[in-house]
């Protein structure tokens, strides 16, 4: 099933890549948008199967990736349903490729400890929610950082006609919103973000004492999450207090993720595939 969502997100790439090329304003029908909620129970479905498929709570590094995706292009179709975002769609449908291949070329992970508890489900489902979220605020930062790289491109010269690829380029940005509206989108999910991050850091500790002993074990999870944590509430702060915005919010964004990707995908990846534990 990770391997016919990988084509549905590849066809979807393709029919993304056409409308960009060919309109100046592409936006996405309800075609499109069937479309890719089909390809989104079948990639839902993939990750359950994963998952639970043997009786077992199973996660691995490829597997990780593949739930937060899921996640988060779950919360992209349903923002594009009010929000023109269209494009960011041809950004992220290749990224649903490379996450729906990931656990077909790398299957390994590990059975979880303890899965028959229930607060450990619901822990580690608030977990992949926060790390969904926040995936998709970080991508939001890119594509703000582009738009806002591309605007400074347009003032400062007066350029000849550009080649196709560049006129492409152009039209993948004719669909975005202005930056204002992409920065209130930004603040918005970081907030959602940040709300589940700091519930899946609370029942961490509530299960790591229940099963340990133990509330904050000084392992690399625990660290990394509790600074991608401070990171997010500094950002919110300076928000509320300083008026950040801009750069300032797209550095401390992408510093954020940074720390939570090294939380769990990244150590899991070297854990895995570079010192096989």
């Amino acid at each position: 099933m990770h391997a016919l969502a990988a084509a549905g997100y590849a066809l979807l790439t393709v029919f993304a890549w056409r409308a960009v090329s060919s309109h100046p304003e592409p936006r996405t029908g309800s075609a499109e948008r069937l479309g890719l909620a089909l390809v989104l129970i079948l990639h839902g479905l993939a990750v359950q199967q994963a998952m639970l498929g043997d009786g077992n709570l199973k996660l691995g590094f490829a597997l990780g990736i593949s739930a937060a995706l899921w996640l988060g292009l779950v919360v992209f179709w349903a923002e594009s349903l009010w929000v023109a975002i269209d494009g960011l769609r041809l950004w992220l449908m290749p990224l649903g490729v490379i996450g729906t291949v990931l656990p077909v070329v790398f299957p390994e992970g590990r059975v979880i400890a303890h899965a028959d508890s229930g607060w450990l489900r619901v822990h580690l489902a608030i977990a992949l929610a926060a790390y969904s979220m926040i995936t998709i605020a970080a991508l939001h930062a890119l594509l703000m950082a582009s738009a806002d790289r591309r605007l400074h491109d347009i003032s400062a010269s007066n350029p000849p006609q550009p080649r196709h690829s560049a006129r492409v380029y152009a039209r993948l940005f004719d669909a975005v919103p202005p930056l204002l509206v992409l920065e209130r989108l930004l603040f918005r999910l970081i907030w959602v973000g940040f709300v589940l991050l700091t519930l899946a850091v609370i029942s961490g500790i509530v299960i790591s004492e229940s099963l340990s002993g133990t509330a904050l074990p000084l392992d690399h999870k625990t660290v990394f999450t509790l600074l991608s944590w401070l990171t997010f509430g500094l950002l919110l702060l300076g928000r509320q207090v300083w008026g950040w915005r801009g750069r300032i919010a797209l550095r401390w964004t992408l510093v954020g993720f940074a720390f939570l990707l090294l939380a769990y995908t990244g150590t899991r990846f070297v854990l895995e595939f570079i010192l096989h534990r």
